[in-house]
């Protein structure tokens, strides 16, 4: 379980960039800022303690989330510290074709805080039968 924001005596510094006049982004952030030390995580994808890749696209993706929940928590760093995530599919369709159910999977495990994001297609990743990787990058307040 991931701590709350009560549990945490420091408040977050993070903040959404939004020009003025600009339509609001759904599911990301335009821009963010912040103050304080800087986590970044290598490319996280969706497998287990034993290098067992969870099933589909979908089972991936959650999984993936949870591994960089987990390592955010390694640095005292919580979802809402994201300031960048950058995602790599291997298929933009499959992505495009689940995301009612991507969003619902980032929320449980993210909340409704969207930082930064990228979204880029590659030939394949690493591992083979990954269908997703994700960078992250949190600041957590001094």
């Amino acid at each position: 379980m991931l701590p709350t924001a009560a549990e945490n005596e420091a408040p977050s510094t993070v903040q959404v960039l939004q020009p003025s006049g600009w339509p609001m982004p759904k599911g990301y952030a335009n821009g963010m800022a912040a103050d304080g030390r800087i986590v970044v995580t290598g490319g996280v994808i969706g497998w287990d303690a034993e290098e067992r890749l969870a099933d589909g696209f979908v089972g991936q993706v959650g999984q993936t989330l949870r591994n960089i929940a987990a390592i955010l928590a390694e640095a005292g760093a919580r979802p809402e510290h994201l300031v960048r995530l950058t995602w790599y599919v291997v298929d933009m369709d499959e992505y495009m074709a689940n995301l009612k159910e991507l969003g619902k999977i980032y929320r449980t495990i993210f909340g409704a805080h969207y930082p930064a994001m990228a979204l880029v297609q590659v030939v394949r990743l690493v591992e083979k039968a990954a269908r997703v990787e994700i960078e992250a990058t949190a600041v957590v307040p001094r």
